[in-house]
């Protein structure tokens, strides 16, 4: 699931839509009133009803929210509270992937069909499935996803076969490795891929290869459960023409491709692990950052990009009804930023306030 600061499921991430237009700047610490200006920008414009967000400068460190956790109510958002990550999701599959490439499992540039025949095309690689270049179809594509129609199926049960049907029943966008185009149709391979190599569920795999060792205790792969627990922030968009929540859902629908519930100090964790290099050998930390010709700003599960003030910053989006997500950091891990948004029933344009957020935090 990609990200855009409204409740709907779309492939562009939030970084792409924020990075144009930001200059460079002479600070050296964040400012934190700048940041919640920001913040407050994004909830006073309709974008979100609620924001929170993670902030880490070296040895500075803060965490700000803005807007209310529940509608028609001044209950502040919880800066500790859980969310639905989205396509952040992907980040943590991709590292099992390449945890198992590491340890000489699975061959990155051999055919999916090697380890799971008959599956898809089988000219697919992983490498391909992972970088978003395979050329399957999006089975979002294929989803009723605006509020009207979605409220008919938030609560269905989804297979992951389920899903992946939704993409084999159509042709290939493209010749696999010739174009990069997003898919969370991918994930849902790469899901099925370490189920198949492990021989274990693979939310079983990320919770004993990523959440257990770096404790992270807020975060779970929940499957068909459709509420949150612990503190955390509700959502909303408009159905028939009026205010309806959406805070639960069954997340099988997003499956290995956007599942995941979290929390911003979870996030940054987890991305100060990965950036440090304690979660994959020297081999396969090369892989995940590097990207191609056709997939310039994309490595393997992993956003890519430097910014106009010259900063480059990795990391992924994430969205899906109700709840958009930001993970951020420099390759060094001096500089992170990691950020949840709730949607309300109205909309409204977060462009200039995350163009300030991302110049203060790392330009």
């Amino acid at each position: 699931m990609g990200i855009r600061l409204v409740a709907t499921v779309t492939a562009t991430s939030l970084l792409a839509l924020t990075t144009a237009g930001v200059a460079s700047a002479d600070t050296s610490s964040v400012d934190r009133k700048v940041v919640q200006q920001a913040l407050d920008q994004i909830t006073q414009s309709g974008a979100a009803l609620g924001v929170q967000a993670r902030v880490t400068d070296g040895r500075q460190r803060f965490t700000a929210s803005s807007g209310t956790a529940e509608l028609n109510t001044s209950k502040p958002v919880p800066e500790n509270g859980r969310f639905r990550v989205g396509s952040i999701t992907k980040t943590f599959v991709s590292t099992v992937t390449l945890q198992l490439a590491g340890e000489g499992k699975v061959d990155l540039d051999a055919p999916v069909v090697r380890y799971l025949p008959g599956l898809i095309d089988s000219r697919i690689t992983v490498r391909q499935v992972l970088q978003h270049t395979s050329g399957l179809f999006n089975y979002t594509n294929a989803l009723p996803l605006n509020p009207d129609e979605f409220e008919q199926i938030r609560y269905k049960s989804w297979s992951p076969q389920e899903l992946l049907a939704l993409s084999t029943s159509k042709p290939l966008d493209f010749e696999p490795g010739t174009r990069w185009n997003y898919s969370n149709t991918n994930y849902v391979v790469a899901g099925l891929l370490v189920e198949k190599i492990t021989g274990k569920p693979y939310e079983k795999a990320v919770e004993q290869r990523i959440l257990k060792p770096l404790h992270l205790n807020d975060t779970e792969l929940p499957g068909d459960k459709a509420g949150i627990s612990g503190p955390h922030a509700r959502a909303y968009w408009t159905v028939k023409g009026q205010p309806s929540e959406i805070t639960r859902m069954n997340p099988s629908v997003a499956w290995a491709a956007g599942e995941m519930i979290s929390t911003t100090r979870d996030l940054d964790t987890f991305v100060t692990a990965l950036s440090s290099g304690r979660l994959l050998k020297p081999a396969q930390q090369q892989e995940i950052s590097k990207t191609t010709a056709v997939s310039p700003e994309y490595g393997l599960g992993l956003q890519v990009e430097t910014l106009p003030c010259g900063t480059k910053v990795w990391g992924h989006g994430g969205g899906i009804p109700g709840y958009s997500s930001q993970l951020l950091t420099t390759p060094d891990s001096k500089k992170r930023f990691e950020l949840n948004a709730t949607s309300g029933p109205t909309e409204g344009n977060p462009g200039d306030a995350f163009n300030k957020l991302l110049t203060e935090v790392f330009c």
